[in-house]
Formats: C-alpha cells, structure tokens, sequence
C-alpha cells in the first residue's frame, strides 16, 4: 500500500489537473458562445444567396448551370473533410473520420478513385497517414475563421468538377444541434438538388434586371453559394468543437474530483491505521513494564 506522503503527492498533482481541466472547460464555455453566434449570422447569408440563385434559376429554365447536372457515371469523387486543428474534445474528430473512411473503403471496392481536400490539422493527419489523396489543405484557421483562407483549396475541387474531372464532391463535418449533441454528417455538396437549391416562394413573382447577363450572374452565385456552404459547415464544425471540448474538459475535471476524494479516503485510512498501531505499540509497552 502507497504511503502517506506518494498519497500526497498524488493528490496534489491531481488537483493540479483538476484547475487545468476547469479552466479549459470554462474557456470552451467562452469561446462556444461566440462560435454559435458566427454560426447563427452566416445562415441568413447562406440562405439569401439560394433563394437569389433559386429565383434566377426560375427565370431562367433554359439554363442549368453544370454544378446542377447530375452525372449518368462516377468515375471519380471529391471529398472535403472538416475536423479541428487542435485535440481534447472527445470522439468529434474520430466520428467525423470515421465515416469518411467508410466512404474512402466503399469508394475503394468500387475501383473509383478519390480527391480530398483536408480542412484541420487533425484531419490533415489521419488522411496522410492511411494514404489519401489529399491535393490541397488548410489549417490553423484559428478562432474566427476567414473565407478567404477557404476558397483556394476548396476551388481545386469546383474546378475539377466543372472540368468533368469529378462527378461528385461530399462534404464531412460536425453538425451543431445544441451543446450536448453534435452529430457527425455526409453531405453531397455537388451536384446541387434541385430542391435545395429551390427558392422560397412567396406572394409574388421575381423579374431581374441583368447585368451583364442572366448566365453570368448564376454561374457566380452558384460559386458564392456554395462557398456559404463550406463556410457554414466550418462555423458548424467549430461550435461543435467547443462544445465537445467543454463537455470532455467537465468530464475529465469530475473524474479527477472522484479520484481525490478516493486518494483522500485511502490516505485517511492509513492515517488512522498508522495511529491505531502507534496507539497498540504503546499500549503493549506500557503492559510490559
């Protein structure tokens, strides 16, 4: 049995761990607020831009623009996959992967080669080491993500698609649905449905003036769109991070309250067992003489 002063010792570095594990959690609370809210503000841009898309696509039956036209044949796929650039929170990255592995294997079966683009460190990481093709990457996108920083690697990918090199690109993130859950999603990024991309119907009918052409203005909305979309999964993806951060770093700061009060208790116990046998040796001394 340990004794009293590794007991002690072990309780203080545990508490150590403990004000750490605490003051992660707190700053996780801190920084989940503010992604929810950079969350909540891009949905109304993401969803203006396909309503805008979805009213001109209306006007304009005659034209569909390639990102809407369904390949007869895959013969090559993108991926695009979204994970944090920094650990500690919990099975986010592992589900997230995990299902974008299944996609590589089940892809793999079927003889058709893939592309991936990998958004966070840890992504970057896993899909390096089990062999991926990974042609183009970012990390380090820190706290307050920029679009800017996005629309270069993700760009190989909607080129490559508008040049007939990829027949579908599948985007994998982390869905925020409130602090407690975050689920893990595979979602076709293109080609877009044509319910999603429908706009919201009201009252009245929609007549645009061009400029320079109807055409023109799709194709860069289109882009606009679908970029709103990758930046929406990536603000998604971050509040869901703090949000497994905080409930690992809560986890982790109980568990080592239990196993304090545990050291504690042992450490009690040899106290008192230590006391009672001094008590007994004088006990025996004193009956002796």
């Amino acid at each position: 049995m340990a004794g009293g002063k590794e007991i002690r010792s072990k309780i203080k570095s545990i508490e150590n761990t403990k004000k750490i594990t605490k003051a992660m959690e707190m700053v996780a609370v801190s920084k989940m607020r503010k992604a929810q809210d950079r969350m909540r503000v891009a949905r109304p841009y993401s969803r203006k831009l396909r309503n805008i898309a979805g009213h001109l696509a209306e006007a304009n039956p005659e034209y569909i623009h390639p990102f809407m036209i369904k390949r007869d044949e895959i013969k090559k796929v993108g991926l695009i996959v979204l994970t944090t650039d920094k650990g500690l929170c919990g099975a986010m990255n592992t589900n997230v992967l995990r299902m974008a592995t299944q996609k590589l294997r089940e892809l793999e079966t079927k003889a058709i080669p893939s592309d991936v683009v990998a958004i966070g460190s840890k992504g970057l990481g896993f899909l390096s080491r089990i062999g991926a093709r990974v042609v183009s990457q970012v990390i380090q996108l820190g706290d307050t993500p920029r679009l800017e920083k996005l629309i270069g690697p993700v760009k190989v990918l909607l080129d490559a698609y508008q040049n007939g090199d990829l027949d579908v690109i599948y985007l994998f993130y982390t869905r925020f649905i409130n602090s407690m859950t975050q689920e893990p999603v595979m979602d076709q990024l293109i080609p877009l449905s044509a319910e999603r991309i429908k706009a919201d119907r009201g009252t009245h009918t929609w007549d645009y003036i061009y400029e320079p052409d109807a055409q023109t203005v799709i194709d860069d909305l289109l882009i606009r769109y679908l970029e709103a979309l990758i930046y929406q999964a990536l603000v998604e993806n971050m509040a869901s991070e703090q949000a497994a951060r905080r409930m690992a770093m809560k986890a982790a700061t109980d568990n080592a309250g239990n196993v304090i009060d545990e050291l504690k208790l042992i450490y009690n116990k040899n106290r008192q067992a230590g006391i009672t046998r001094e008590l007994s040796e004088i006990v025996s001394g004193a009956a002796a003489v």
